[in-house]
């Protein structure tokens, strides 16, 4: 595996485990029954990749990778404050956009930026975007 494909996969496994804490954090607040069920929804298939992710890996004995510590505690802190102060469906689904957004975003930098990755990894992260997309779709009725 050249490094383009572990620098990637390392991107999608650490996008896939912010995206699985953002779900997390988030479900403390969540009331409506249709909103919790879609993000249960979608988190699976984020945690199916991150393991994905993490296999491959493994077997290349490299580590994966966690999201950066400042990211993690910018985003956890952000998301509290927003729903301490409105914990509403529709923040809720703001918050999960934002993050689908930016998870969008990066993935498809890191996609162009790692041009020589093997399809097979390109696909995943091709697939974790797809989820996003998805993901992002289906929250604007709790909007």
């Amino acid at each position: 595996m050249n490094e383009d494909t572990i620098c990637l996969l390392k991107e999608c496994n650490a996008g896939c485990k912010m995206a699985t804490d953002s779900m997390e954090q988030v479900m403390e607040y969540v009331e409506n029954d249709e909103l919790r069920k879609l993000i249960d929804r979608y988190n699976e298939p984020h945690i199916a990749l991150g393991e994905e992710c993490t296999r491959l890996l493994k077997e290349e004995k490299k580590e994966d990778k966690d999201p950066t510590p400042m990211a993690k505690t910018f985003s956890w802190i952000s998301t509290e404050v927003k729903l301490m102060m409105n914990d509403s469906s529709d923040k809720i689904a703001k918050i999960m956009m934002d993050g689908c957004n930016m998870g969008i975003q990066s993935l498809s930098e890191y996609v162009n930026q790692y041009v020589n990755a093997s399809k097979e990894v390109v696909d995943l992260a091709n697939r974790l975007i797809r989820i996003e997309q998805d993901f992002m779709n289906d929250l604007r009725a709790f909007l």
